[in-house]
Protein backbone atom coordinates (compact mmCIF):
# COMPACT_ATOMS: atom_id res chain seq x y z
CA UNK A 1 0.00 0.00 0.00
CA UNK A 2 1.44 3.32 -0.82
CA UNK A 3 1.99 5.83 1.83
CA UNK A 4 1.15 9.65 0.76
CA UNK A 5 1.82 12.63 3.09
CA UNK A 6 -1.19 14.72 4.43
CA UNK A 7 -0.65 18.14 2.59
CA UNK A 8 -1.79 19.98 5.86
CA UNK A 9 -0.17 18.33 8.79
CA UNK A 10 2.54 16.04 7.59
CA UNK A 11 1.47 12.94 8.64
CA UNK A 12 1.83 9.95 6.43
CA UNK A 13 -1.32 8.23 5.35
CA UNK A 14 -2.18 5.09 3.18
CA UNK A 15 -3.92 6.01 0.07
CA UNK A 16 -6.81 3.27 1.13
CA UNK A 17 -6.86 4.47 4.77
CA UNK A 18 -7.27 8.03 3.98
CA UNK A 19 -10.19 9.96 4.93
CA UNK A 20 -10.47 12.29 2.18
CA UNK A 21 -8.52 13.26 -0.72
CA UNK A 22 -8.79 15.82 -3.39
CA UNK A 23 -7.37 16.91 -6.80
CA UNK A 24 -5.63 20.50 -7.26
CA UNK A 25 -3.80 21.16 -10.43
CA UNK A 26 -3.72 17.38 -11.61
CA UNK A 27 -2.09 16.12 -8.61
CA UNK A 28 -4.67 13.75 -5.69
CA UNK A 29 -3.85 14.97 -2.16
CA UNK A 30 -4.87 12.05 0.69
CA UNK A 31 -5.35 13.34 4.06
CA UNK A 32 -5.42 12.27 7.62
CA UNK A 33 -9.02 13.48 8.91
CA UNK A 34 -11.79 15.71 7.32
CA UNK A 35 -10.17 18.39 8.87
CA UNK A 36 -7.51 18.52 7.19
CA UNK A 37 -9.08 18.04 3.85
CA UNK A 38 -11.06 20.94 4.71
CA UNK A 39 -8.76 23.13 5.37
CA UNK A 40 -6.68 22.08 2.17
CA UNK A 41 -10.01 22.57 0.06
CA UNK A 42 -10.24 26.41 1.48
CA UNK A 43 -6.95 27.44 0.36
CA UNK A 44 -5.01 24.57 -1.96
CA UNK A 45 -2.48 26.50 -3.68
CA UNK A 46 -0.69 27.14 0.08
CA UNK A 47 -1.16 23.46 1.23
CA UNK A 48 0.04 22.37 -1.83
CA UNK A 49 3.30 24.58 -2.51
CA UNK A 50 4.05 23.40 1.47
CA UNK A 51 4.19 19.59 -0.05
CA UNK A 52 6.27 19.83 -2.78
CA UNK A 53 8.91 21.80 -0.11
CA UNK A 54 8.78 18.79 2.35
Amino acid sequence: MAKQVDPVCGMQVGEQDAAGRAEYEGTTYYFCSSACQRKFEENPAEYANQSQER
